[in-house]
């Protein structure tokens, strides 16, 4: 079902002959998403409003991007907040939620996550003279052992901050035992999903999360960050805002004017993505199918690069973890990572070395601030992808 030299056409950035590992960091684009920004930066776009065509015309697409991203989520329309980036956002959600904090509150964080899950939370909770509990994880296995998440909750935790997918290791914790665990003490379960929303189908409230932030950019659409949470959470917040601009949720957390050209380009994305396999009905149940066309091509091309790397011999593997996205974080023997980023580029292969902001994961595991190499495979990689890295590799 899942045809992949398809795919990879509507792609004009691979007609350069690159084989692209760095999905992790940002996909490539579809056409489609390209002519979709295009066609909103000349249509005649003005600040929203329902007066004149241009203002219909730009609110029409941030309410097509809302639903676009409810549909790939699960979510409501109306608790889809748009921002620059997962970053900002989570900037943002941190320091609207610690308002309501008082000293001896505690927030819990993972070594595991991304350091946009975690710094936000770290400077909220020093703001409120709140406690940061951090939780450690596997380094040789990469896996968020429950017990150890559990055991940080308390009845003062307010917030536990969480990856559903490792941009480092691929590790996919158990978030919905997480999210109840929070549940269960009062405190509300933030997820980064950034690495997981391009590989899997995400369904919100079965992750039991209270929100899930992640980055359009990564799943072949613009670059911008996406936050979901219910209309009635968001409601209990209270982020600094202009006087002039709306109090109504979602736009109270939503500063200055949207990007309304990258918005048509998510609404691309999405559409994109509920078409990579043959599939009828609607946009929600077509996404099902074709994220689990996905996850099957995806799983292939990443046996098949586990295989290669076993054959090779001097290349050391970093965490195993059970439940894995479609990632491999390694070095070679004799060669600093750096030096290999740089050799695969010469033979365009793109696969960047690095800590990938991912700093207190790739520390724990003993690479430091300089981390590895990491491979993440994409929609459109092949097999020939797979192979030239490989053998990239074994020249080495």
């Amino acid at each position: 079902m899942y045809d992949v030299e398809a795919v990879r056409i509507q792609f004009p950035a691979l007609a350069a002959g690159t084989a692209h590992f760095d999905g992790p960091g940002g996909s490539q684009t579809p056409r489609a998403v390209a002519d979709a920004v295009h066609h909103a930066l000349v249509a005649g776009v003005s600040n929203r409003g329902q007066m004149t065509k241009s203002e219909r015309l730009a609110d029409r697409i941030v309410g097509d991007a809302r639903r676009a991203m409810a549909d790939l989520l699960g979510v409501d329309p109306f608790g889809v907040v748009f921002g620059r980036s997962m970053t900002q956002l989570t900037y943002d959600f941190s320091r609207a939620a610690a308002k309501q904090w008082h000293p001896g509150d505690e927030v819990v964080v993972t070594r595991l996550d991304h350091d946009a899950n975690i710094r936000p939370w770290v400077h909220a909770a020093a703001a409120a003279g709140a406690t940061v509990r951090w939780v450690d994880f596997d380094p040789e296995t990469g896996e968020l052992p429950l017990e150890l998440v559990t055991a940080a909750i308390s009845d003062r935790t307010r917030v536990v901050a969480v990856t559903a997918a490792s941009n480092l290791l691929g590790t996919r914790p158990d978030v919905a035992a997480i999210a109840d665990a929070a549940h269960r003490a009062g405190a509300i379960c933030y997820v980064d999903g950034v690495h997981l929303a391009p590989h899997a189908f995400v369904e919100f409230a079965a992750l039991g999360a209270d929100v899930f932030v992640c980055s359009p950019y990564k799943f072949c659409g613009p670059h911008l960050g996406v936050l979901a949470a219910t209309p009635a959470l968001l409601e209990t917040l209270r982020p600094d805002k202009l006087l002039p601009s709306t109090n109504a949720v979602p736009e109270r957390f939503e500063l200055g004017t949207l990007p309304y050209e990258l918005l048509a380009g998510v609404t691309a994305a999405v559409d994109f993505l509920a078409g990579l396999a043959p599939a009828t009905g609607e946009r929600r149940s077509r996404l099902r199918d074709s994220f689990e066309a996905l996850e099957t091509h995806e799983t292939a091309m990443l046996q098949r690069l586990d295989n290669g790397l076993e054959l090779l011999g001097n290349v050391t593997r970093y965490g195993r973890p059970v439940r894995r996205t479609p990632l491999v974080l390694f070095s070679v023997a004799g060669v600093n990572s750096a030096e290999v980023y740089r050799r695969l580029a010469e033979a365009n292969v793109n696969a960047p070395a690095g800590s990938f902001y991912a700093l207190e994961c790739s520390r724990w595991l003993g690479l430091g601030d300089h981390g590895a190499v990491r491979a993440g495979i994409a929609p459109y990689t092949n097999n020939q992808d797979v192979d030239r890295l490989l053998d990239a590799l074994a020249d080495l």
